[in-house]
């Protein structure tokens, strides 16, 4: 939990600059509102700029674990709302995340149940 808690605990926080911190300069994101891949620290940091303009996303960890292969998977609690608190979703979503040292260098979401 250590190694992704400052991550979701940014995020949560709306702190932009602690989020891409986490992650590799080409770290390689999906795009979960419009499907493909958003490539570069910089890259990510302007879509999350703009998902928090349209929807207030937040994520809460319930397990992590390392996979054998040095990824770390971590079950969440994703509940998204619109702007005006209306809620859009509320699930369990499987964020995978891949390691370059210490930075996130790609992450895949999932759902769990698959």
């Amino acid at each position: 939990m250590d190694r992704v808690a400052p991550l979701y605990d940014a995020f949560n926080a709306r702190d932009i600059d602690a989020v891409v911190a986490c992650f590799a300069p080409d770290v390689d994101w999906p795009d979960a509102m419009h499907g493909g891949r958003v490539l570069g620290a910089d890259a990510v940091r302007a879509y999350w700029l703009d998902q928090w303009e349209v929807v207030d996303w937040h994520v809460v960890p319930r397990r992590v674990r390392e996979l054998p292969d040095g990824r770390v998977e971590v079950l969440v609690e994703q509940t998204v709302r619109d702007r005006d608190g209306d809620l859009l979703s509320h699930a369990a979503v499987l964020h995978t995340h891949t390691y370059t040292g210490s930075l996130i260098s790609r992450t895949d979401v999932g759902d769990p149940q698959a």
